[in-house]
Protein backbone atom coordinates (compact mmCIF):
# COMPACT_ATOMS: atom_id res chain seq x y z
CA UNK A 1 0.00 0.00 0.00
CA UNK A 2 1.11 3.46 -0.93
CA UNK A 3 2.16 5.58 2.39
CA UNK A 4 0.19 8.38 1.30
CA UNK A 5 -3.29 6.01 1.32
CA UNK A 6 -1.81 3.86 4.26
CA UNK A 7 -1.21 7.16 6.36
CA UNK A 8 -4.82 8.17 5.28
CA UNK A 9 -6.47 4.71 6.99
CA UNK A 10 -4.36 5.06 9.86
CA UNK A 11 -5.98 8.38 10.72
CA UNK A 12 -9.19 7.43 9.77
CA UNK A 13 -9.29 4.19 12.36
CA UNK A 14 -7.86 6.61 15.43
CA UNK A 15 -10.98 8.92 14.05
CA UNK A 16 -13.30 6.01 14.64
CA UNK A 17 -12.14 5.42 17.91
CA UNK A 18 -13.08 8.56 19.31
CA UNK A 19 -16.76 8.12 17.16
CA UNK A 20 -17.16 5.58 19.36
CA UNK A 21 -16.42 6.64 22.50
CA UNK A 22 -17.47 9.74 21.80
CA UNK A 23 -21.22 8.94 22.36
CA UNK A 24 -21.11 7.02 25.06
CA UNK A 25 -18.87 9.93 27.27
CA UNK A 26 -21.19 12.56 25.80
CA UNK A 27 -24.52 11.57 25.89
CA UNK A 28 -25.13 8.14 27.41
CA UNK A 29 -23.48 8.27 30.64
CA UNK A 30 -24.53 12.02 31.22
CA UNK A 31 -28.71 11.02 30.27
CA UNK A 32 -27.81 7.92 32.76
CA UNK A 33 -26.80 9.34 35.86
CA UNK A 34 -27.48 12.99 36.23
CA UNK A 35 -31.05 14.11 37.49
CA UNK A 36 -30.97 17.70 36.05
CA UNK A 37 -31.37 20.35 39.29
CA UNK A 38 -31.13 17.09 41.51
CA UNK A 39 -28.16 16.80 43.61
CA UNK A 40 -29.41 13.90 46.01
CA UNK A 41 -30.77 11.76 43.19
CA UNK A 42 -27.50 12.53 40.90
CA UNK A 43 -25.58 11.59 44.04
CA UNK A 44 -27.72 8.59 44.41
CA UNK A 45 -26.93 7.40 41.01
CA UNK A 46 -23.79 7.96 40.97
CA UNK A 47 -22.70 5.98 43.82
CA UNK A 48 -24.91 3.43 42.66
CA UNK A 49 -23.14 3.20 39.36
CA UNK A 50 -19.77 4.03 40.35
CA UNK A 51 -18.16 1.54 38.11
CA UNK A 52 -20.42 3.54 35.02
CA UNK A 53 -19.07 7.17 36.35
CA UNK A 54 -15.65 6.02 36.72
CA UNK A 55 -15.90 4.18 33.16
CA UNK A 56 -16.77 7.83 32.23
CA UNK A 57 -13.94 8.96 33.57
CA UNK A 58 -11.75 6.47 32.01
CA UNK A 59 -13.47 7.24 28.61
CA UNK A 60 -12.80 10.99 28.82
CA UNK A 61 -9.14 10.74 29.46
CA UNK A 62 -9.08 8.22 26.35
CA UNK A 63 -11.03 10.43 24.18
CA UNK A 64 -8.29 13.49 25.05
CA UNK A 65 -5.25 10.65 24.52
CA UNK A 66 -6.86 9.65 21.02
CA UNK A 67 -7.30 13.13 20.11
CA UNK A 68 -3.54 13.81 20.29
CA UNK A 69 -2.57 10.86 18.20
CA UNK A 70 -5.31 11.83 15.69
CA UNK A 71 -3.55 15.60 15.77
CA UNK A 72 0.06 13.54 15.14
CA UNK A 73 -1.72 11.13 12.17
CA UNK A 74 -3.34 13.92 10.24
CA UNK A 75 -0.11 16.07 11.00
CA UNK A 76 2.29 13.21 8.98
CA UNK A 77 -0.94 13.04 6.32
CA UNK A 78 -1.17 16.77 5.49
CA UNK A 79 1.92 18.72 6.86
CA UNK A 80 3.41 18.19 3.05
CA UNK A 81 1.01 20.47 1.69
CA UNK A 82 1.52 23.13 4.20
CA UNK A 83 3.73 23.02 7.49
CA UNK A 84 2.77 26.21 8.96
CA UNK A 85 -1.09 25.39 8.78
CA UNK A 86 -0.43 21.64 10.07
CA UNK A 87 1.20 22.88 12.57
CA UNK A 88 -1.98 25.19 13.31
CA UNK A 89 -3.93 22.35 13.18
CA UNK A 90 -1.89 20.50 15.47
CA UNK A 91 -2.00 23.02 17.93
CA UNK A 92 -5.14 23.39 18.19
CA UNK A 93 -5.78 19.58 18.72
CA UNK A 94 -3.16 19.70 21.42
CA UNK A 95 -5.28 22.78 23.73
CA UNK A 96 -8.12 21.07 23.10
CA UNK A 97 -6.68 17.66 24.27
CA UNK A 98 -5.03 19.37 27.48
CA UNK A 99 -8.43 21.36 28.42
CA UNK A 100 -10.09 18.08 27.92
CA UNK A 101 -7.45 16.47 30.65
CA UNK A 102 -8.45 19.52 33.06
CA UNK A 103 -12.06 19.22 32.85
CA UNK A 104 -12.24 15.41 33.39
CA UNK A 105 -10.59 16.38 37.04
CA UNK A 106 -13.87 18.16 37.78
CA UNK A 107 -15.72 14.59 37.73
CA UNK A 108 -13.00 13.13 39.87
CA UNK A 109 -14.21 16.05 42.58
CA UNK A 110 -17.45 14.89 42.02
CA UNK A 111 -16.50 11.31 42.80
CA UNK A 112 -14.90 12.46 45.77
CA UNK A 113 -17.71 14.43 47.60
CA UNK A 114 -20.42 11.97 46.76
CA UNK A 115 -18.37 9.17 48.63
CA UNK A 116 -17.48 11.27 51.16
CA UNK A 117 -14.12 10.71 52.00
CA UNK A 118 -12.77 10.67 55.73
CA UNK A 119 -11.62 14.29 55.13
CA UNK A 120 -14.54 15.30 54.13
CA UNK A 121 -16.69 14.13 56.82
CA UNK A 122 -16.60 17.34 58.46
CA UNK A 123 -18.92 18.57 55.57
CA UNK A 124 -23.06 17.46 55.93
CA UNK A 125 -23.89 15.21 53.21
CA UNK A 126 -26.68 17.71 51.94
CA UNK A 127 -23.94 19.97 51.22
CA UNK A 128 -21.13 17.56 49.55
CA UNK A 129 -23.80 16.52 47.27
CA UNK A 130 -24.59 20.05 46.30
CA UNK A 131 -20.47 20.50 45.35
CA UNK A 132 -20.80 17.04 43.94
CA UNK A 133 -23.27 18.76 41.39
CA UNK A 134 -21.58 21.94 40.97
CA UNK A 135 -18.53 19.92 39.83
CA UNK A 136 -20.92 17.87 37.62
CA UNK A 137 -21.99 21.20 36.19
CA UNK A 138 -18.58 22.52 35.68
CA UNK A 139 -17.18 19.38 33.97
CA UNK A 140 -20.76 20.28 31.54
CA UNK A 141 -19.60 23.97 30.95
CA UNK A 142 -15.90 22.77 30.54
CA UNK A 143 -17.08 20.62 27.47
CA UNK A 144 -18.78 23.38 26.25
CA UNK A 145 -15.63 25.71 26.29
CA UNK A 146 -13.71 23.02 24.81
CA UNK A 147 -16.45 23.06 21.67
CA UNK A 148 -14.46 26.12 20.82
CA UNK A 149 -11.45 24.63 20.01
CA UNK A 150 -13.58 21.25 18.54
CA UNK A 151 -14.42 24.01 15.87
CA UNK A 152 -11.04 25.88 15.61
CA UNK A 153 -8.92 22.65 14.66
CA UNK A 154 -11.53 21.97 11.95
CA UNK A 155 -10.43 25.25 9.57
CA UNK A 156 -6.43 24.59 9.05
CA UNK A 157 -7.73 20.55 8.79
CA UNK A 158 -10.59 22.00 6.00
CA UNK A 159 -7.85 23.91 4.45
CA UNK A 160 -5.45 21.09 4.19
CA UNK A 161 -8.23 18.86 2.69
CA UNK A 162 -8.90 21.10 0.25
CA UNK A 163 -5.54 21.96 -1.10
CA UNK A 164 -4.13 18.52 -0.67
CA UNK A 165 -5.47 16.70 -3.81
CA UNK A 166 -5.41 13.92 -2.65
CA UNK A 167 -8.39 13.83 -0.61
CA UNK A 168 -11.90 15.76 -1.77
CA UNK A 169 -12.18 19.07 -1.63
CA UNK A 170 -15.87 19.17 -0.85
CA UNK A 171 -15.27 17.68 2.24
CA UNK A 172 -12.63 20.31 3.06
CA UNK A 173 -15.38 22.96 2.54
CA UNK A 174 -17.55 20.93 4.87
CA UNK A 175 -15.06 20.91 7.26
CA UNK A 176 -14.58 24.76 7.93
CA UNK A 177 -18.09 25.35 8.03
CA UNK A 178 -18.30 22.82 10.43
CA UNK A 179 -15.51 24.88 12.37
CA UNK A 180 -18.11 27.95 12.22
CA UNK A 181 -20.58 26.05 13.80
CA UNK A 182 -19.05 24.81 16.97
CA UNK A 183 -17.45 28.43 17.66
CA UNK A 184 -21.15 29.59 17.15
CA UNK A 185 -22.46 27.04 19.59
CA UNK A 186 -19.71 27.46 22.22
CA UNK A 187 -21.12 31.04 23.58
CA UNK A 188 -24.83 30.25 23.01
CA UNK A 189 -24.31 27.09 25.58
CA UNK A 190 -22.08 29.11 28.03
CA UNK A 191 -24.14 32.28 28.38
CA UNK A 192 -27.20 31.55 26.84
CA UNK A 193 -28.11 27.93 27.09
CA UNK A 194 -31.86 28.20 26.73
CA UNK A 195 -31.15 28.43 23.09
CA UNK A 196 -28.05 26.26 22.89
CA UNK A 197 -31.21 23.00 21.53
CA UNK A 198 -32.37 24.73 18.87
CA UNK A 199 -28.95 25.83 17.53
CA UNK A 200 -27.70 22.54 17.98
CA UNK A 201 -30.38 21.34 15.76
CA UNK A 202 -30.58 23.45 12.90
CA UNK A 203 -26.33 22.93 12.81
CA UNK A 204 -26.38 19.25 13.52
CA UNK A 205 -26.26 18.33 9.24
CA UNK A 206 -23.15 20.65 9.55
CA UNK A 207 -21.79 19.19 12.27
CA UNK A 208 -21.47 15.87 10.33
CA UNK A 209 -18.67 17.17 8.32
CA UNK A 210 -16.05 15.00 10.61
CA UNK A 211 -18.53 12.11 10.30
CA UNK A 212 -17.46 12.57 6.16
CA UNK A 213 -13.56 12.89 6.69
CA UNK A 214 -13.62 10.10 9.21
CA UNK A 215 -15.33 7.10 6.79
CA UNK A 216 -13.61 8.77 3.56
CA UNK A 217 -10.38 8.11 5.00
CA UNK A 218 -11.35 4.58 6.63
CA UNK A 219 -12.80 3.78 3.63
CA UNK A 220 -10.75 5.18 0.85
CA UNK A 221 -7.45 6.31 2.55
CA UNK A 222 -5.90 8.89 0.72
CA UNK A 223 -5.80 9.54 -3.15
CA UNK A 224 -2.69 8.48 -4.52
CA UNK A 225 -1.00 10.97 -7.07
CA UNK A 226 -0.62 9.64 -10.25
CA UNK A 227 2.56 10.43 -10.42
CA UNK A 228 3.03 8.36 -7.55
CA UNK A 229 1.54 5.38 -9.00
CA UNK A 230 3.82 4.98 -11.95
CA UNK A 231 5.99 2.81 -12.05
CA UNK A 232 9.88 4.42 -12.45
CA UNK A 233 11.22 3.60 -16.41
CA UNK A 234 13.75 0.42 -16.33
CA UNK A 235 17.24 1.50 -16.14
CA UNK A 236 19.28 0.81 -19.66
Amino acid sequence: MHPTKKAGRIAGAIYASMVFVGPFSLIYVPDKLIVRGDATATAANILSHESMFRLWIMSDLWMSVVFICLGVALYNLLNGVSKAWALLMLSFVLVSATVGFLDTLNNIGADLLFRGADFLSVIDKTQRDALGMLFIRLHSKGIFINELFWGLWLFPFGLLVCRSGFLPRWIGVWLMINCFAYVILSPIALFSPAYYGTVFNFAQPVLFGELAIMLWLLIKGAKVPAESRAPAPAAI
